[in-house]
């Protein structure tokens, strides 16, 4: 349930009216990594964690219901920045007066040229945000990203939150306007926050590497192979040990004449790894059946209902009571 509260989360203010920053913001409104992506997306991922997992359905809800908060703030601000448009766009009988609004011919036909641009946004909007992109590509389901797994779903989150912050610091770069700037800055804050949030919750979550259930295969797990030539380098991605399972890396200088060797890699041995096929092998009917356990036991259906939610058992009992009474009413009404 929604409850709509008129106030922003944040007391978003311009300066002035700014019609090109205004297309610029729509990014964070209607494009590939703003707010309605984000707010979508944990909405969507929460769904799946309803009954196995409480306090992550609990907190993906949360955030998701403040992306749609963000959403609102950014909406407001391009509202705000459009001021004088909307009145403009409704004045059809007389010649309309963006040229003094715009301060002069060159900015009118600067406005004329962004227009082209992305017409839809100048054209057929109102004056108001769109859901589109600044170059005004409607905004598509296909931004969100539910694998149905929290170890991916919280990567991907994580992915997100870093995306959206560079296009808010990109964003910074684009307006003199103070009071824009400082709810710019907001914004650009809380996807740091909430990327160490979703941070949190995966290491909740153990084990959670790889993603998902099922295990990699020893034999190719910590090998690197050199596909460039030149100068070469070397670091903690390719020697040492590898960050998550602490295998020693292996590098293979030559891949060509290594797999030429090892009949396209088919008999290649585990090297530099405790782990074998017998103890992946293992590990996966471990995790799979602790993860179906998980679920299918929170998701058992009680007394031969699925509920979705238990509601106040006092008022549902009442409910009861009145249903029942209401429907003896009607029988003896509709016997007489």
């Amino acid at each position: 349930m929604f409850y709509h509260v008129k106030e922003l989360q944040f007391n978003a203010r311009v300066s002035k009216p700014d019609v090109r920053f205004a297309k610029l913001l729509l990014e964070q409104f209607g494009g590939g990594n703003g707010e309605l992506k984000a707010a979508m997306q944990y909405f969507v991922q929460a769904f799946g964690c309803r009954k196995p997992y409480p306090d992550k359905y609990d907190m993906l809800m949360d955030i998701a219901t403040e992306e749609f908060s963000h959403l609102e703030i950014v909406g407001a601000t391009i509202q705000m920045l459009l001021t004088g448009v909307n009145g403009e766009l409704k004045n059809a009988a007389d010649e309309s007066d963006l040229t003094k609004m715009l301060d002069g011919k060159a900015a009118k036909e600067d406005y004329i040229h962004q227009a082209m641009i992305n017409p839809h946004f100048f054209l057929l909007s109102g004056g108001g945000p769109t859901v589109t992109d600044s170059q005004g590509i409607p905004w598509s389901g296909a931004f969100v990203n539910a694998m149905g797994d929290l170890t991916v779903d919280l990567r991907s989150n994580i992915g997100a939150e870093t995306r959206a912050k560079m296009v808010y610091e990109n964003l910074l770069s684009f307006t003199d306007d103070p009071l824009v700037k400082e709810t710019l800055r907001f914004l650009m804050t809380r996807e740091v926050a909430h990327h160490q949030m979703f941070e949190a919750a995966l290491n909740t979550i153990q084990p959670n590497f790889p993603p998902g259930i099922l295990q990699s295969d020893p034999r190719y797990s910590n090998r690197y192979f050199n596909m460039s030539a030149g100068e070469e380098y070397t670091g903690p991605w390719n020697e040492g040990e590898s960050p998550e399972f602490g295998e020693e890396w292996q590098y293979i200088d030559d891949p060509i004449s290594y797999i030429d060797d090892t009949n396209g890699l088919l008999q290649v041995v585990p090297e530099g790894t405790d782990r074998s096929e017998a103890s992946v092998q293992k590990n996966n009917r471990v995790l799979s059946k602790q993860r179906s356990t998980e679920v299918n036991m929170a998701n058992k259906p009680s007394n031969g209902e699925i509920k979705w939610a238990e509601y106040n058992p006092e008022i549902a009992e009442e409910g009861n009571r009145n249903g029942k009474h209401n429907g003896s009413k009607s029988k003896r009404n509709g016997s007489k």
